[in-house]
């Protein structure tokens, strides 16, 4: 039987021991339906007794790193060849990328996909909610998977994160970036940025966030989707997972994300890359305006170029998936 595990998380156990582990207390195995301890190492089965818990590198599907201050990242990877990681926005998770994830998985790519700090499967920690310890994190987690010749691409808050990385850490690992409906190179109005969204914008987002989520959530993904548009058909499946993702995450993690979306600015980090990025954009995204970011970050980059898609909203790699896909794959092939 194959064991699914990474440092302290873990979903399983093997046939064959390798090494003793240690673990999250009380997570459930669904397959033998058998229960954690986690103070004794062991799973617990009320019919059988105790068997003990070991680790495999080489069968593990599903992972986690420990990061510098403790914090687990979780990730997925799968297949071989070329990387590709993808970085999801707020306040989402890795699952975000499920329609990309499984069309270069069947390309030949080896695709990656991890949840933030504080979003998804990761650890919930209350600090470190910012760009740069975003970048770093990931920089730890291309490290620990020695990805090199990588192509990153990111959506929304991930594409800040993207160009932050690329950056600060990505020499000798990164091929190409891509920014999908991403929020470069700054969301907030400023005195430098006269035209941007004002902070009461931001500030009802993190009051809607940190005093009714649920039902915040529910209503953000109608203009997310352009839903909201006339005549738009609407997935209540889509909207669904939307929820399902960003309900995972803790609660500090998205209103201090907030802060990390509208106010990071990245204009220095895209005039000092030199690789080949692509930045794709709805016209009609109502979340993040192209004529605020998308249609400026271009401009900036040395080697930039920028496709925009006429009334595709803010969600378009999730609802216009088949077009994104076909992009992102023209240009990975470039």
């Amino acid at each position: 039987m194959r064991g699914i595990t990474h440092k302290k998380s873990l979903v399983g156990y093997y046939e064959t021991p390798k090494s003793p582990i240690t673990h999250t207390p009380y997570l459930q195995n669904k397959q033998a339906g058998l229960k954690i301890d986690g103070n004794q190492g062991t799973w617990l089965n009320q019919s059988v007794g105790v068997a003990t818990i070991f680790y495999n590198y080489k069968t593990e599907i599903m992972s986690w790193i420990t990061v510098k201050d403790g914090t687990e990242i979780y990730y997925k990877d799968w297949g071989t060849g070329q990387p590709v990681v993808f970085h999801h926005g707020w306040p989402l998770s890795g699952d975000d990328w499920d329609g990309q994830m499984m069309f270069f998985l069947n390309q030949g790519y080896r695709v990656i996909a991890h949840d933030r700090r504080g979003h998804g499967r990761s650890s919930q920690t209350p600090n470190g909610h910012d760009m740069d310890t975003y970048a770093a994190d990931v920089a730890e987690l291309t490290k620990a998977l020695d990805l090199k010749n990588a192509i990153h691409v990111g959506h929304s808050t991930g594409g800040g994160e993207v160009i932050r990385y690329v950056a600060k850490h990505g020499k000798g690992r990164v091929a190409k970036a891509v920014l999908v409906s991403a929020v470069t190179p700054l969301m907030v109005k400023t005195a430098n940025n006269p035209d941007g969204i004002p902070m009461s914008i931001f500030d009802e987002i993190r009051e809607g966030t940190a005093t009714k989520r649920a039902q915040y959530f529910q209503d953000f993904t109608m203009p997310f989707f352009g839903f909201n548009r006339p005549g738009a058909k609407i997935s209540q499946g889509i909207r669904d997972n939307w929820w399902r993702q960003g309900m995972m995450g803790a609660i500090k993690a998205h209103v201090d994300c907030v802060k990390a979306f509208s106010e990071t600015d990245f204009t220095e980090d895209l005039k000092s890359v030199n690789l080949p990025v692509l930045v794709l954009h709805g016209e009609d995204d109502q979340i993040v305006p192209i004529q605020l970011t998308g249609a400026k970050a271009v401009k900036l980059l040395k080697n930039g170029t920028l496709i925009s898609y006429p009334g595709f909203p803010h969600g378009m790699p999730v609802t216009e998936a088949a077009t994104i896909n076909k992009d992102l794959l023209t240009f990975f092939k470039s």
